[in-house]
């Protein structure tokens, strides 16, 4: 078992990664560890968690501006924005229900070093889009800055940018700083019922492509909406094709109509009130659909038309259970437990329609045999071991855990 680091400051996580460095020990790095069973395991001879870097450190309401240290708990940043009627644009989403992790307890450090965003990313953009600034310690043992707290302030953002999603790789977050909207007055979700996955798709479609602002926009099959906690809508039995409306309340009610109007073809819309609604999609963005189970679980990236047509490819080789979700353009797919996956067959459909497959719910052992992420092309390859061998030379810093090379 790996020795555990829990640094409270800058200088000691700095320490900690100085000495590592100086005898060469690998370091997996993790924050409340609810991704830890996400991507490959990391034989790491030190952990180092961010849990003990935890606080605000900057809110400022008026400029929809917030700094936080990467340990702070997620539900912390959402109880102070929320006391003020805001919250995080993207909608971040909790995998812990879906890996088996402790639920609710994901860092805001994670959030960025994941970039895992929910389904009002079709609206407001990804985690990454949102990061103004950060701070961390580098695999060279080097404390750095890169961005600011305005978006203007573009001084290293690109480098912001590029550690979000990198999964602790690169570098270890020790603070970041990001921007927040306001809560909408209002929400409202729209429904319809049976679809099939193709059909479902153009209603997303087409309601994405109407001027009404849709900030949610998903599919299940029926055998995933059979899981939903709404009474009314699992006993249907049925396919739930979704879209979710925000804004003041004179704006929805406007919006809603002229939505059903141009979907009325597609049958009979049902509707979600305000309560509702929050409880639905908050549901969605736990991923509790996708329970923790010996099935494994896909993450696929598409083009929204592309995605029925691979869905039923990948279904010629196994059982499948989808939930389509970003209007389309990403499928959380669970298939049956298989010493390999399901690679093969899912890495095939993908390059043949075109995506990008990330194995997010696996065994130990399965995912340190295959590649758990989009393997990268040549070019690909070159950059990121580029980036790698600049912000981490020696290798330290979660080895493995995208790649069995890097």
């Amino acid at each position: 078992m790996s020795d555990l680091q829990r640094p409270g400051a800058d200088w000691e996580l700095q320490f900690v990664i100085a000495g590592c460095l100086e005898r060469r020990l690998p370091v997996e790095i993790v924050g409340s560890g609810s991704k830890r069973g996400i991507g490959r395991p990391v034989d790491g001879a030190i952990t180092v968690t961010t849990a003990s870097l935890r606080g605000i450190s900057l809110y400022e309401p008026n400029e929809l501006v917030m700094s936080a240290r990467a340990g702070t708990p997620l539900s912390q940043i959402e109880a102070e924005l929320a006391a003020r009627g805001q919250m995080l644009p993207f909608e971040p989403i909790d995998l812990a229900p879906a890996t088996g992790g402790p639920q609710g307890a994901q860092t805001i450090g994670a959030v960025f070093a994941t970039n895992m965003s929910g389904a009002r990313r079709i609206h407001a953009g990804a985690a990454r889009d949102h990061l103004l600034g950060i701070k961390g310690v580098n695999g060279r043992a080097e404390l750095f800055q890169a961005g600011g707290r305005v978006m203007k302030n573009v001084t290293g953002y690109d480098v912001a940018r590029g550690l979000s999603g990198s999964w602790g790789t690169l570098a270890v977050m020790t603070e970041v700083t990001f921007k927040v909207i306001p809560w909408p007055e209002t929400a409202a979700t729209v429904i319809y019922l049976g679809l099939p996955d193709n059909l479902a798709i153009e209603v997303l479609s087409t309601a994405m492509a109407l001027p009404v602002e849709v900030s949610g926009a998903v599919h299940l099959q029926a055998s995933v909406a059979a899981r939903l906690n709404h009474p009314g809508l699992r006993s249907m039995n049925k396919s739930v094709t979704a879209l979710r409306l925000e804004n003041f309340a004179t704006a929805v009610a406007g919006r809603k109509q002229r939505l059903k109007e141009a979907l009325k073809v597609y049958g009979k819309a049902l509707e979600l009130d305000h309560r509702e609604t929050l409880d639905f999609w908050g549901e969605l963005r736990r991923l509790s659909v996708m329970p923790n189970r010996e099935t494994l679980l896909w993450r696929i990236s598409t083009k929204p038309t592309t995605a029925p047509k691979l869905v039923a490819a990948i279904k010629r080789y196994m059982d499948v259970d989808a939930f389509y979700d970003w209007g389309g353009s990403l499928i959380w797919l669970e298939v049956p437990a298989a010493a390999d996956a399901g690679t093969a067959e899912i890495r095939r459909v993908t390059a043949i329609h075109g995506g990008h497959a990330t194995l997010i719910r696996a065994e130990p052992a399965v995912r340190a045999a295959v590649e758990v992420f989009q393997p990268l092309s040549p070019a690909l390859e070159r950059l990121t071991r580029g980036l790698k061998g600049a912000f981490d030379p020696a290798g330290i810093l979660n080895p493995g855990r995208m790649y069995a090379n890097l």
